[in-house]
């Protein structure tokens, strides 16, 4: 499954086979084990990058196919509302994980009392314009 050889990286570890829900040649998808909402699932690339701006453009094509499959899948498992996309990159933008993942997160009508702006919600405040 990995490509990476980094032995203290949480993406890295060969368990995580045990969790795919998806996979290509690049990537893989599982289930986020803190998940925000039913089927918040990460779409993480084998090789150990830790900035998604260091990704090669077959990583990211790769990534953004399984993206496009894991929002079926949860669509058919979980049928949400709606999803938030996104990627932390930096410590100041909030990644503990320091191996590049993207967040599909289904959202549900009620989820929160009010969800306009979206992921401009980062910033406390900023999330409603």
């Amino acid at each position: 499954m990995n490509k990476c050889t980094t032995k203290k990286c949480l993406f890295c570890e060969e368990s995580l086979r045990q969790k795919l829900v998806l996979e290509n040649d690049e990537a893989f998808v599982i289930f986020d084990e803190f998940p925000v909402n039913p089927g918040h699932c990460l779409i993480i690339p084998k090789r150990h990058v830790s900035s998604y701006f260091d990704l090669n453009s077959e990583e990211v094509l790769a990534m953004h196919q399984l993206l496009l499959e894991a929002k079926k899948l949860v669509t058919e498992q979980f049928n949400p509302d709606g999803f938030n996309i996104g990627v932390n990159v930096g410590e100041a933008a909030g990644q503990s994980v320091f191996h590049v993942h993207m967040h599909l997160i289904p959202r549900y009508k009620g989820d929160i009392e009010n969800p306009r702006g979206g992921i401009r919600g980062v910033i406390p405040g900023k999330r409603s314009y």
